[in-house]
């Protein structure tokens, strides 16, 4: 249900839809964040609570933001759905999502607009994620996301990465769709999402001065803990997308690429030789999930564990 709407009946450029699962206190950041946008165009927020355990709090449901935002509710149904459920909610031409432990740059909306115009071609647009230098796992967060995003950027401008922490795409492309996401993809909904735009022969359009800040408040631990339960379900994904025959993994080559990249990039003091080893380490350990899922497959045991009752992880 919606809780409360204040949507404007006009229908604004961008809709900004936020998935939330218990993640409350990230996404008052977050908020503030779109509170401050300057020169740009029009928007409303759509925050959707995916059956979260924790009721929203007051700031959330406050009337007094400087914008249209709309609360709206269902069942724990995962992410995908989630998101989903606010494109309904939209009435924006441009849809945007972003993610509740992410802050927009002040400028990010009038650059985003900026781009959208002049590219009239173009249905899909990637905006610039950067990570918080606060703290060793922004600066590590800050050092996977520049190396990649430069290793993936085409000369053309468009890019072969999604993440939906800052990913906008036009209405019209997505009512051509029966939903965005798929509903099935606990994880790495937005790999799944590129994996169709590219057996489409579509690649997002990268707009490097429309900025979103993934702000990481958690430890290595429990960063380690979170990749442990994230990566069985995005394996789960990735038997989707190798089903659709499109390659999405970088190589082997690719891979030591970038590694040999972030490293000398961690030789800069603003980031440090220490952020370089806890991407490794995530990864490392990512890989080790994926393996053993492979086991669990080979072994038909794959079935059982899914069929447990389980919590997503947004």
């Amino acid at each position: 249900m919606i809780q409360h709407d204040q949507l404007s009946k006009q229908a604004p450029l961008f809709s900004i839809i936020v998935a939330v699962y218990n993640d409350w206190a990230m996404l008052d950041g977050c908020l503030q964040s779109l509170g401050r946008q300057t020169d740009g165009p029009g928007f409303e927020v759509i925050i959707v609570d995916d059956g979260s355990t924790e009721p929203a709090p007051e700031f959330v449901r406050s009337s007094s933001h400087s914008y249209p935002l709309a609360l709206v509710q269902q069942a724990h149904a995962g992410i995908s759905a989630a998101r989903n459920r606010g494109i309904q909610t939209s009435k924006g031409t441009v849809l945007l999502f972003v993610d509740a432990d992410c802050r927009l740059q002040t400028r990010c909306l009038a650059a985003l607009s900026a781009a959208i115009a002049k590219s009239p071609l173009h249905d899909c647009f990637q905006l610039r994620l950067v990570g918080n230098s606060s703290s060793l796992i922004g600066r590590a967060e800050e050092l996977r996301l520049l190396t990649f995003q430069n290793h993936m950027l085409q000369p053309d401008g468009r890019i072969r990465y999604l993440n939906t922490a800052g990913f906008a795409i036009r209405r019209a492309r997505a009512d051509a769709e029966a939903f965005v996401f798929d509903p099935v993809a606990l994880r790495a909904e937005d790999t799944l999402l590129l994996a169709n735009l590219m057996q489409a022969g579509e690649l997002p359009l990268f707009v490097p001065d429309a900025i979103v800040e993934h702000y990481i408040p958690l430890s290595l631990m429990d960063c380690l803990r979170k990749d442990i339960q994230s990566a069985y379900r995005e394996a789960r994904t990735y038997d989707i997308i190798a089903a659709k025959g499109v390659r999405i993994r970088v190589s082997s080559r690719e891979r030591l690429t970038m590694l040999w990249s972030m490293w000398k990039t961690s030789g800069e003091p603003w980031i440090g030789r220490w952020a370089w080893f806890v991407p490794i380490t995530r990864q490392g350990l990512r890989l080790i999930v994926f393996f053993a899922y492979r086991c669990l497959r080979w072994l038909g045991l794959t079935a059982r564990v899914d069929n447990r009752p389980s919590e997503s992880v947004f």
